[in-house]
């Protein structure tokens, strides 16, 4: 469809010179003119196409009221988007029953008072109407051809968007499915209004259409993926209706991306697999000079570096339900470490190994280790439901078993209650008595020692469904104050006192004893532990 409206044909040299007058359909002024026919049927209606502009001197027109109503009727029924009438060789003025029609219609009518050719006013609408097809085409071969090559150069997202804004003039936004702005390339006017306040508008703007024009923003939108599975959109600063040209634009961009996030995907895929195969195989101790040598190629440096381990673990809802394997992991949580790692410029074997994320940095000799970590997890995980521990920097690659365990074990360690706005990274030295029994694991002497610490509670608690070992639990984290551990229960003090009493009869030992106390105290913590992990 051409751009061209009627209000641009009025302004054309040769319509100006007829002194075109408005009399009906103003506000219809901008629809797009498809074709002009000049005729002088009244039954011309069936071979017009919708968005033809109809020019007539009215000789053959009808005279009754009544008629020049249905044939201003026939043109809007068809799709005409408008009626000029030379004035002089039927008419001196226009009657006022065909102008009643029109207004009513909202069908634009303009009556010419000076006499002008109708074949000079075809050729120029008809010269502009080619001339904006042959630049669209000219435009959409321009489109193909840039992203052609940008399919061949396999071109990620910022060079997609960079290529829009370049075709298109005008600001470029990539959201993703929660209405986020991922990625964004200005155009030449300030943007901070277009930006502002960005999700909550987005939200509102919904469409079945894959591409559609938002009026009240000035947003020309085509949605990334299936309506069924969306993964965001593809958003085009056009404050008037776009062209058909920037409709073709934002939709070759959006096959681009989509075509990127596959091979990404796949590319991505491979390289997790590979960073999977080596950390296990360094994890494994003793790296060989294969080993090395694959590390190397794989782009992790190896020779005259440190080492540190991170093992970054997602917070479940009931996590203690759920086994290690069956964790998931966030869907942006990989991208995002390796993100990180890559702006921070340091090279990292990330992988998913059994519902945790491991990731082994490669720090150079004048790095300090505590100060990146700490940096690409506040990049990385700040916004994540995630706890992450983190190994000592180790300086051989004999020891990255060692720095990667540690992880693990801080991992293990962390109590599912602590706040990451506090801590983000956990280290050994955090985790104190709980760093001990995770590094024990599943030694059997623990094992045993919690049994025997345990076994008769949690009997009596089975077979008469209570709770004391939630009740000892609060006593033993609230060591201080009696008080303060019934109310973390909810319980008033002297039922708290006899629940007390009543695990003392179980176990057959005073709880006022700092001995006993230590000692349940250290077997809940480890029973914890090997339910978490």
């Amino acid at each position: 469809m051409s751009s061209l409206t009627i209000r641009d044909v009025l302004a054309m040299p040769v319509l100006r010179r007829s002194r075109p007058v408005v009399l009906a359909g103003e506000v219809m002024l901008d629809q797009p003119v498809r074709w002009v026919h000049a005729t002088e049927l009244a039954d011309i209606a069936p071979l017009l196409r919708p968005g033809d502009l109809v020019l007539s001197t009215g000789i053959a027109l009808p005279e009754a009221p009544a008629e020049l109503a249905d044939f201003a009727a026939s043109l809007r029924d068809v799709g005409a988007v408008g009626l000029m009438l030379e004035l002089g060789r039927r008419w001196t003025a226009v009657p006022r029953a065909l102008v009643d029609a029109c207004g009513t219609l909202s069908l634009p009518l303009v009556s010419l008072t000076h006499e002008v050719r109708f074949a000079a006013i075809t050729q120029a609408v008809g010269e502009r109407i080619v001339d904006e097809q042959l630049g669209e085409l000219r435009d959409a071969e321009r489109i193909h051809e840039t992203f052609t090559e940008l399919g061949l150069a396999e071109a990620g997202p910022a060079e997609i968007l960079a290529a829009v804004q370049r075709l298109s003039g005008a600001t470029v936004v990539l959201e993703s499915e929660q209405h986020r702005v991922l990625d964004y390339v200005a155009g030449p006017e300030d943007i901070s209004g277009f930006l502002e306040d960005w999700q909550s508008r987005s939200r509102t703007v919904r469409s079945p259409e894959r591409t559609s024009w938002d009026e009240r923003n000035g947003w020309l939108f085509t949605r990334l993926g299936t309506a069924a599975r969306g993964w965001g959109r593809l958003v085009l600063q056009s404050p008037s209706r776009p062209p058909q040209r920037l409709t073709v634009l934002v939709e070759r961009a959006a096959a681009a991306l989509a075509l990127h996030r596959l091979h990404d995907r796949d590319r991505d895929n491979l390289v997790r697999r590979t960073h999977l195969e080596l950390l296990r195989a360094l994890a494994a101790g003793d790296p060989s000079t294969d080993l090395l040598r694959r590390c190397e190629l794989a782009g992790f440096p190896t020779a005259r570096r440190r080492f540190a381990g991170l093992v970054v673990r997602p917070r479940e809802p009931a996590r203690r339900e759920v086994a290690p394997g069956e964790r998931s992991v966030p869907e942006g949580l990989l991208p995002a470490i390796v993100h990180a790692a890559h702006e921070l410029g340091v090279p990292a074997l990330v992988a998913e190994v059994e519902g945790d994320v491991h990731v082994l940095l490669s720090l150079g000799p004048r790095a300090q280790p505590d100060v990146l970590v700490e940096t690409l997890a506040r990049r990385a995980l700040r916004q994540m439901p995630v706890v992450c521990g983190a190994g000592r920097a180790l300086p051989d690659t004999a020891s990255v078993d060692r720095t990667l365990r540690e992880a693990q074990q801080v991992v293990d360690a962390v109590p599912d209650g602590a706040d990451p706005v506090k801590r983000l990274v956990h280290r050994l030295e955090d985790v104190h008595l709980r760093g001990l029994l995770s590094l024990l694991g599943e030694d059997d002497r623990v094992r045993l020692f919690v049994a025997r610490e345990l076994d008769a509670l949690r009997a009596h608690d089975e077979t008469h469904g209570t709770d004391l070992r939630r009740v000892l639990r609060a006593l033993v984290e609230h060591p201080g104050s009696k008080s303060e551990a019934a109310a973390a229960l909810h319980l008033s003090r002297p039922a708290f006192y006899a629940r007390l009493a009543r695990i003392e009869e179980v176990l057959g030992a005073r709880l006022d004893d700092a001995d006993v106390r230590v000692s349940l105290h250290v077997a809940l913590i480890a029973e914890e532990i090997a339910a978490a992990v």
